[in-house]
């Protein structure tokens, strides 16, 4: 008889999972990175300083999320 449940890969550690998180949430959606300009791709709205510290604080709430 063969075992049909789902073998999970490594254990990952809940820090690893809330990048995972932090990642895709940055990327799908734009985090931290302004509003576009309309019809044309202007100056950045942010430094780079401000788009990291965005990623670290959406970071820091995913690992809050993860807590709970």
């Amino acid at each position: 008889m063969e075992d049909d449940t789902a073998h999970p890969g490594p254990a990952r550690s809940k820090d690893e999972i809330a990048l995972e998180l932090m990642k895709f949430v940055a990327v799908t959606t734009g985090y931290g990175k302004g509003a576009p300009s309309a019809g044309y791709a202007g100056k950045a709205s942010g430094t780079a300083e401000e788009y990291a510290e965005a990623l670290l604080q959406l970071y820091q709430r995913c690992r809050a999320v993860l807590s709970e």
